[in-house]
């Protein structure tokens, strides 16, 4: 399994959430998943509710600001698995493992899991 680069890692820290969100609602919904229910899981991983969403894609943050302001979820270390070719465990810089906790949980949301299993016990 690759590791991430440095390239790879500035990339993410740069990219904006507003740019990424409008692919996430997309990924859910063709799956018959709400937008509800997106925000609910990226409010379990990063503490924001749907005012902070709105208000992070409005300003265009970056995934570096996103993470900053976010408080993650003292369970997001149970998020584990492959996800876009890494070992989201293996992954060593802080940055780029937080954003593939939150592609990990939106493919399992997209994917159909039920919600309990996707906020690991709440």
């Amino acid at each position: 399994m690759p590791t991430t680069t440095p390239e790879h890692d500035e990339r993410i820290r740069v990219m904006t959430f507003s740019s990424v969100y409008p692919h996430y609602v997309t990924k859910i919904e063709k799956k018959g998943r709400t937008v509800e229910e997106l925000h609910q899981v990226i409010t379990w991983l990063t503490g924001f509710d749907d005012d902070q969403i709105r208000a992070l894609i409005d300003e265009k943050a970056t995934f570096e600001a996103f993470f900053d302001r976010a408080m993650l979820n003292p369970n997001a270390g149970q998020i584990k698995g492959v996800i876009c070719g890494y070992r989201i465990e293996e992954i060593e810089t802080p940055l780029t493992r937080q954003c593939r906790y939150l592609d990990k949980l939106i493919e399992e949301l997209a994917r159909g899991r039920k919600m309990e299993k996707i906020l690991r016990g709440g």
